[in-house]
């Protein structure tokens, strides 16, 4: 496959997924974000407790 058939070939692809707005029904983005921040801070909670050598 060649390059431009690839590019044409992922544009067309591209244009079709702006109809169907890429989430899902169930997802809900703040429930999402909050759901990473917590798991990040928990990590970083962890990471700071481990780190005791300063």
């Amino acid at each position: 496959m060649s390059l431009p058939s690839s590019a044409h070939s992922l544009i067309v692809l591209a244009a079709e997924g702006g109809e169907h707005g890429g989430n899902h029904e169930s997802l809900n983005p703040y429930l999402t974000g909050g759901g990473a921040l917590l798991a990040l801070l928990l990590l970083l909670w962890i990471t700071t407790r481990l780190n005791r050598d300063r």
